[in-house]
């Protein structure tokens, strides 16, 4: 008789249970020794019995079927070796028989020509996977548990690294500069100077490292606010848990990304790259039906010509290279005149200290609805309770209500934050806006962008002569009324 010794190990069986290869092998050496059993190779394999996708036993089978009639017996030490999965387990049994090929384990031994044999291998083959499961079902508990205390399990996302504490609890930590770098994709996220892509290939120069189907889960990742995702499980539905690591960003910017991500908040976005000449494009809304204005360029005689135009019916168009230069006539008006940018940050000063005064009554605003919020869920209950609403109602009441709770949450964190101390923050704002029309001519395209962004919050509506806008930003406008009071 003829047999090939198939001897597997997995890297925690090696060291919890001692099954190394050289003790099997010892062990199948000296039983076919015993029984006079001719041995034609040696298998080693080192993977994972739940399927029966090996390397090695896919080239055995291989091998078998190219050479019929080689071998009578393939042997192992225990069923386990063979398969960690009954149903995988009885397909292999009857390929090998139809090769004229029978597997036995020498430790359990079974002879398959009695029928009551069949209970027992059922037996060996099911335990193994039995086992499988419940270590299986252990871990799950295990991270389950770990995470409802806040714990991120795994490699740390970018923008974070695993740490170890003195007592070997393991945490994750920002780590620079791609704590910032995150913090940065989020913030521009929200202003609608990029597309996704855009903002993937900018924090690539900054120094990410991923793909960009990561870097959109990225985006989706609650734990850059602070909070830890919770799969639903049974009867228990999805949520997210206070995290015990630091945020990166607020809730509240993780969320308005979430709404822009779900196309709930519309925001016209436009390519950063495109030509010089296009730097508007993006920022302007048509003066005769309100749509986006678009840009292209036109191959005339004499050369191309840049344009900015309506997509719809109504025919506006206008001139690419006059519309900049009486953008650039109109940021002219927000550079403090000489002698007023001390003016301007005592007036800026003292707004900023009355806005902080009504941050009062957006608190208690906010903290009324959080408790009407929790009033609907108590009323809920009681409805239950009473039977005059089902289980599937509650639940429906109770999810939306727990999901509002978590974004006014947010916003009382926003509003209550101190931020009384902004004088070296309007000292490097005054610098700016008093350069700020050389800032914008010497700028790249990037730059300029950034500057009509952080001017104008809306888009503006250009009428081929003039530009008007719905809001300014707060302190531009001071600005503006200040030189209008001069």
């Amino acid at each position: 008789m003829k047999a090939d010794l198939y001897i597997r190990v997995s890297t925690d069986e090696q060291a919890d249970k001692g099954f190394s290869q050289r003790d099997q092998e010892e062990r199948l050496r000296k039983y076919c020794q015993n029984n006079q059993i001719s041995i034609r190779k040696v298998i080693l394999e080192d993977h994972s019995a739940k399927t029966f996708e090996r390397p090695e036993w896919r080239n055995e089978i291989l091998d078998l079927k190219k050479r019929k009639d080689q071998i009578d017996v393939i042997l192992f030490t225990k069923w386990d070796r063979f398969s960690r999965n009954a149903g995988d387990a009885y397909q292999m049994i009857n390929i090998l028989r139809k090769l004229g090929v029978e597997p036995q384990a020498i430790e359990q031994p079974l002879d398959m020509a009695v029928p009551e044999n069949k209970i027992m291998l059922a037996v060996y083959l099911a335990a193994p996977e039995v086992e499988n499961d419940r270590r299986a079902l252990n871990v799950l508990y295990g991270m389950r548990r770990a995470k409802k205390e806040g714990r991120w399990m795994g490699q740390a996302p970018v923008g974070y690294a695993n740490k170890i504490t003195e007592d070997m609890r393991k945490y994750i930590a920002p780590v620079e500069p791609y704590a910032s770098i995150m913090k940065w994709v989020f913030n521009m996220m929200v202003t609608g100077q990029y597309q996704v892509e855009q903002l993937y290939k900018e924090a690539r120069l900054k120094g990410i490292r991923c793909c960009k189907t990561n870097f959109w889960n990225l985006l989706r990742n609650p734990v850059y606010c602070g909070k830890i995702y919770l799969s639903a499980y049974k009867d228990e539905p999805s949520t997210h848990v206070p995290g015990l690591h630091e945020p990166i960003i607020s809730e509240s910017l993780f969320y308005e990304v979430q709404d822009l991500l779900d196309g709930k908040k519309k925001n016209y976005r436009t390519k950063v790259g495109s030509q010089e000449i296009m730097q508007l494009r993006g920022h302007l809304l048509c003066p005769k039906c309100g749509h986006l204005l678009t840009g292209s360029a036109s191959r005339g005689r004499n050369g191309i010509y840049y344009y900015y135009h309506c997509k719809s019916s109504c025919g506006a168009r206008f001139k690419a290279e006059a519309a900049n230069d009486l953008f650039t006539k109109e940021l002219r008006k927000f550079v403090p005149r000489v002698g007023m940018a001390e003016s301007y940050k005592v007036v800026v000063n003292a707004a900023y200290k009355a806005q902080a005064k009504g941050q009062r009554s957006e608190v208690k605003e906010i903290t009324d609805q959080l408790n009407e919020a929790q009033n609907d869920i108590a009323k809920a209950r009681k409805l239950l309770l009473k039977e005059e609403i089902d289980a599937a109602d509650y639940k429906t009441i109770k999810g939306e209500s727990e999901k509002r709770i978590m974004l006014l949450e947010a916003k009382l964190m926003d509003a209550a934050k101190n931020t009384s101390n902004i004088e070296s923050l309007l000292d490097n704002a005054v610098k700016s806006l008093v350069t700020l029309d050389q800032l914008y001519k010497d700028g790249d395209v990037k730059k300029k962008r950034q500057i009509i962004g952080s001017i104008f919050p809306e888009k503006l509506v250009f009428d081929g002569s003039h530009y008007r806008t719905a809001r300014l930003n707060e302190a531009v406008k001071l600005d503006q009324v200040e030189n209008l009071g001069d």
